[in-house]
């Protein structure tokens, strides 16, 4: 549709995504899906999901709901259970019926009083906390500890084991 008597008229796959994008999915309560969950639009779980969900917008699950895997999005509400990893991009708010058993990464988080979570956090911005998690890290530490002796002579050792030192 042409808008303001501009020449600029969307195309058919213009207009298919922007259905995909503003689509919804949901899992009503009592139902159970198992499988992975990859969108552009919102997803809402009042049931149970055995999977992983991914979506670049909001996702949200009910106080009665359980979902067994990662959940990978933009903004989050959980009130359910999740059994996995939390990776949200902007928000993520635990309601006080939450319960999450997992690792979260997230750049902000709203916790209530009641929500129950177990795991790792992480926050800040998702892009660098990833690219600190995949830079390899220097397992060698060294520490050097120097210590004066009977006679006043200083001895440095590289490791924590004083056992050949007379203090």
């Amino acid at each position: 549709m042409a808008m303001f008597g501009s020449s600029h008229k969307e195309t058919p796959k213009t207009q298919e995504i922007d259905k995909i994008s503003n689509a919804s999915t949901n899992i009503g309560k009592g139902a159970t899906l198992q499988g992975n969950i990859d969108t552009f639009g919102n997803v809402r779980v009042d049931g149970k999901l055995i999977g992983d969900i991914k979506s670049k917008s909001k996702v949200a699950t009910g106080n009665a709901s359980l979902v067994e895997g990662s959940i990978t999005a933009q903004n989050a509400e959980i009130e359910g259970e999740v059994k996995g990893s939390l990776e949200i991009a902007e928000l993520l708010v635990l309601k006080s019926t939450a319960i999450i058993n997992g690792d979260i990464i997230t750049s902000k988080m709203v916790v209530e009083a009641g929500a129950i979570f177990n795991g790792k956090c992480q926050m800040g911005d998702i892009n660098q906390i990833k690219k600190m998690a995949s830079e390899p890290k220097d397992t060698k530490t060294e520490n050097n500890f120097s210590l004066k002796t009977e006679n006043g002579k200083e001895e440095v050792s590289t490791n924590s084991v004083f056992s050949d030192l007379k203090i």
